[in-house]
């Protein structure tokens, strides 16, 4: 068997690539690193959020979430409060200058994704979203079942 056919490469690579086209939007226009812009995102959508939750809801760990935080809290796009009840945890929501950010980045973001899924034929682009879909839930009947 070749790497090349193996499907947890094409996977990764394929997913890497797509990233990549992503990246140039929001580092090169912005100065986002990849964990800021995924951090940014998921506070923008809710009030306040724990440095636990952001862990789960990323691919990232407590240590990349912790430095990414970091970075943005100095940039002003979020704040971070320890909660009295549990002093391991932190507590991050963005501010209006991250909301702002946020609101000028995403609709780029969009646009260059769809820039790609667009040069897919309709059947194709439908067969990928179904296909993601399944594989997702599958990982997570796995991860339910081992849990």
């Amino acid at each position: 068997m070749q790497l090349t056919d193996f499907f947890p490469y094409r996977l990764a690579v394929t997913a890497e690539s797509f990233s990549r086209h992503l990246v140039d939007v929001y580092q090169t226009d912005f100065g986002l690193t990849r964990e800021e812009w995924r951090l940014l995102f998921l506070l923008a959508d809710v009030d306040q959020i724990t440095s636990l939750e952001l862990s789960k809801r990323t691919s990232l760990d407590k240590v990349q979430v912790s430095r990414a935080a970091d970075r943005l809290n100095k940039k002003g796009l979020i704040t971070r409060a320890t909660p009295s009840e549990d002093r391991r945890l932190r507590l991050y929501s963005c501010t209006e200058k991250g909301h702002d950010l946020f609101a000028t980045v995403h609709p780029l973001i969009r646009a260059r994704a769809a820039s790609i899924l667009d040069a897919m034929p309709d059947a194709d682009r439908a067969a990928l979203e179904q296909g993601i879909t399944a594989l997702y839930a599958a990982i997570h009947r796995i991860d339910t079942q081992t849990a």
